[in-house]
């Protein structure tokens, strides 16, 4: 049985029209801050085409779509909140917390993937009832994927509920291994908001803060299930996390060369030995997020969705 590649050369991102602090998200995400320009929005426009740029002449498929400047979505440059695409035709569509982040949800972005860019979509799997019972779960920012091990990693907060997680494994057939993490913000021990800041999954390695999964119990169970599929771990710090460094995400090129991207905040949190580390699995790559991560409180993972799917009018394109 062949395994899922863990990284695609296909990605989906939003190009803001209406970003700034979401004053929706902020009382759980402690990363968000005020900003310290008045523009903020054009800031983020310019680092959003940077990263595009960036990555589009590394060989990467990055399909841009435009943002809905009618509606208010602040956030909708993290647009792997609310979808996720995969390697069996499926699509994940999911509960937020914020309601004007459930307008981000666009029919018709999933629309042009089939019908202009040539992606196969068999089946569209909705977990948005559980905004009725206030239970939510954030996509690949709540939960951090392993496909090639059949693995989900999620750390419960306000945006990560215990039995969304448990339908949404069974639904796609994964193995989900949950637990808690916290952050400290003044004197307390905060839950951080997404798992994905925290932590990151690629082909053979994987990036943890373990520091922040306080109980012992947790931390030993997320360790040895890394372990136990022969991941090299890198183990990063609190003060790594808030610099965004767990916020990373692996991908591939047309060339099927991987790289490891995050943003230059991240790059610089890092040690010496970890980017040595990380560049055994793939060339790192890094742009100025700066203002994104200041107002928006994620980074260059978060602005990112993997489209899995398959693509068979380029059949040569294996990892599609």
């Amino acid at each position: 049985m062949s395994h899922p590649a863990q990284s695609t050369c296909h990605i989906l991102m939003v190009r803001p029209a209406t970003f700034r602090k979401n004053e929706e998200t902020a009382g759980n995400n402690h990363y968000q801050q005020d900003a310290q320009i008045d523009d903020v929005h054009q800031a983020a426009l310019d680092e959003f085409d940077g990263m595009v740029d960036d990555l589009r002449e590394r060989g990467v498929n990055v399909m841009v779509v435009e943002d809905d400047p009618t509606t208010d979505t602040p956030d909708a440059l993290f647009p792997n909140n609310w979808v996720s695409f995969h390697a069996d035709g499926r699509v994940g569509l999911y509960p937020m917390f914020a309601p004007n982040r459930r307008l981000e949800r666009r029919e018709d972005i999933l629309h042009d993937l089939v019908h202009v860019n040539g992606f196969d979509l068999d089946e569209i799997v909705d977990f948005t009832e559980f905004e009725r019972h206030d239970a939510y779960l954030e996509g690949t920012g709540s939960m951090v994927l392993d496909r090639v091990n059949g693995k989900a990693y999620a750390a419960l907060s306000p945006r990560t509920d215990r039995d969304a997680f448990a339908h949404w494994c069974e639904s796609m057939d994964l193995e989900g291994v949950i637990f808690e993490a916290n952050q400290t913000v003044g004197e307390a021990r905060m839950p951080i908001y997404h798992t994905n800041v925290m932590m990151a999954v690629g082909t053979g390695w994987a990036a943890v803060c373990l520091d922040s999964i306080d109980h012992p119990d947790d931390r030993a169970l997320v360790l040895e299930s890394l372990q136990d599929d022969g991941l090299t771990v890198v183990n990063l710090s609190e003060d790594q996390i808030n610099r965004f460094a767990g916020n990373m995400l692996e991908v591939a090129t047309d060339q099927e060369d991987k790289l490891i991207v995050m943003s230059s905040r991240a790059h610089a949190a890092l040690t010496d030995e970890q980017r040595a580390t990380l560049g055994k699995f793939g060339t790192l790559v890094h742009n100025d997020l700066h203002h994104i991560e200041t107002c928006g409180g994620g980074s260059a993972r978060c602005m990112m969705a993997e489209v899995h799917l398959p693509r068979p009018a380029q059949t040569n394109e294996a990892h599609a």
